[in-house]
């Protein structure tokens, strides 16, 4: 999801603003690492989230003063937390007992001399099969991927058709290989009207284990986060588009491209009302095949049915999460925050 903001220095302001009233009012504790201040709720829409995130859970704020922050992913090996501040071109790092997060990768995804946009670095991150860092760059225009010991990127994608793609935006990575990726306007000084894009449609791209870059679907105008069922027999893709803010089922078939798709749930009503912040936007599922999708409202969590049993309210417009520690921990990304919540249930991977 893009930045909900049109002037960067409108949201700079606000953006500092509230840090400093959060952090001031309610992170007295934090240099003690053992209470975190909470935002937000739990909004319950069906007795089945009971099973999910128990009703005495609280979302955490964990650090706080980002620009925007995205694409969280949790490093197994080393037991943190990676994720993306777009426009500040910066992958932070956080753990356990750290008072803050600590700038991990910079530049995280614009080498550029001067500025590019306003959102010009990483976005979506992933841990692959090989245990590198695989990142969505904005400004770069590519999909990279980077050992976390010694560093030194190699390029996975950065054009099709001989033309250079837009802004990849999110990621995932199916069991056999093979890499899925959006690729929005949203990294583009001026979207889909920036004189720079060379792209005409807005994909869904897919990357063979053979390095051989296909068109998964070019039918959506906004595509964003991405998710695997439990069996990887669908593909989730959202939508970030206020007129059709929707969350597209893609059967994948045994070849890896993508059937005819379906809309598996419509966040349309929600955003068109015009109560609850966000758009569709990075999601990931549990093993039970629930989806904990980031959208208005914050995290929406939606049956493998398609019916929405509740949200994970921040207060804040949120633009993705990850699964982290045992696999019950979710972690969110929250406009200017870094949070979490205790769930009772396990996320895929773990």
């Amino acid at each position: 999801m893009p930045i909900p903001f049109s002037n960067p220095l409108e949201y700079k302001t606000m953006k500092r603003l509230l840090s400093i009233i959060l952090i001031t009012c309610c992170m007295s504790n934090i240099s003690a690492q053992t209470n975190y201040p909470s935002i937000g709720k739990v909004v319950r829409l069906d007795p089945a989230l009971d099973q999910l995130i128990a009703p005495e859970a609280k979302i955490e704020v964990l650090s706080s003063g980002y620009m925007w922050s995205e694409g969280p992913v949790w490093v197994k090996n080393g037991e943190f937390l990676l994720f993306s501040d777009v426009p500040a071109n910066t992958i932070y790092r956080w753990k356990e007992g750290d008072k803050s997060a600590a700038a991990f990768l910079k530049p995280s995804g614009y080498t550029g001399l001067g500025r590019y946009s306003y959102e010009p670095g990483s976005n979506g991150l992933i841990i692959n099969k090989k245990g590198e860092l695989v990142a969505c760059e904005h400004g770069d225009r590519r999909v990279s991927a980077m050992p976390l010991e010694v560093g030194g990127k190699r390029t996975l994608a950065d054009s099709f058709g001989g033309k250079k793609l837009n802004s990849p935006n999110d990621i995932v990575q199916h069991s056999g290989g093979a890499y899925y990726f959006t690729d929005p306007p949203y990294g583009l000084d001026k979207w889909e009207k920036d004189p720079t894009r060379e792209q005409e449609l807005f994909g869904v791209y897919r990357i063979g284990t053979d390095g051989k870059i296909t068109l998964a679907t070019g039918e959506l105008l906004r595509p964003n986060g991405l998710a695997f069922s439990p069996d990887e027999k669908i593909l989730y893709v959202a939508q970030s588009y206020a007129d059709r803010a929707i969350y597209m089922a893609y059967p994948v078939n045994t070849d890896g491209s993508l059937g005819v798709g379906k809309v598996f749930y419509d966040a349309t009503p929600a955003v068109k009302e015009g109560k609850l912040k966000g758009l569709p936007d990075g999601m990931k599922i549990d093993k039970k095949g629930n989806l904990f999708a980031t959208g208005p409202g914050g995290v929406l969590i939606i049956s493998p049915e398609g019916k929405l049993l509740g949200r994970i309210d921040t207060n804040e417009p949120t633009a993705n999460c990850a699964w982290g520690n045992d696999g019950s921990t979710l972690y969110i990304t929250s406009n200017m925050h870094l949070c979490r919540i205790k769930t009772l249930t396990v996320g895929i991977g773990f």
